[in-house]
């Protein structure tokens, strides 16, 4: 049992509509959140992600995708894994430690929409593009090192702690 401390008064608080999948177009969105999860038998795993609407009359609708990226079924994981690749090739990041490195990199969403299957109702299915007219995120270019070292910078000079002192009195020896 939850106790609120207080009476909630539903009368005053619309309730939850089911959401409907977004009818077919494209929607500038973005990933906001990801993690991997295990696939329902326990053997598998995938990259679940969570994308934001940006803009337009769907701004701020949430879709979903999952990228089965640990798999017995090596069709299954080349499938995820051109989908992984569409989203970096959609946000400009080429070569990808973790999955939040593609967090909030707006790119281009074309959702097409999935008939009913396996008992489920319809579904979102996306597919990833860059944005019109954006430049994609540069990606860190290895900086070129000189043949020689250069000179050591001198250490930071102790700067007196607070009642001008250069060591605290209690790190002080006697």
């Amino acid at each position: 049992m939850a106790s609120f401390g207080t009476t909630f008064d539903a009368t005053g608080v619309d309730p939850m509509k089911p959401l409907e999948v977004l009818p077919p177009g494209r929607y500038p969105a973005q990933i906001v959140a990801s993690d991997m999860r295990l696939t329902k038998d326990g053997m598998g795993q995938y990259l679940n992600l969570e994308i934001d609407v940006l803009d337009g009359p769907y701004k701020g609708r949430k879709l979903f995708d999952r990228l089965n990226l640990v798999n017995s079924n090596t069709q299954t994981v080349e499938i995820a894994q051109r989908a992984l690749s569409a989203i970096c090739h959609a946000t400009g990041r080429l070569q990808v430690q973790d999955s939040e490195e593609l967090h909030l990199i707006p790119f281009m969403a074309v959702v097409q929409v999935q008939p009913p299957k396996n008992g489920y109702g319809e579904s979102n299915k996306i597919r990833y593009q860059p944005l019109e007219g954006a430049t994609p995120a540069a990606q860190p270019t290895p900086v070129a090192r000189p043949a020689t070292a250069a000179p050591a910078m001198p250490a930071p000079q102790a700067t007196p702690a607070a009642g001008g002192f250069k060591t605290a009195p209690w790190k002080r020896s006697a």
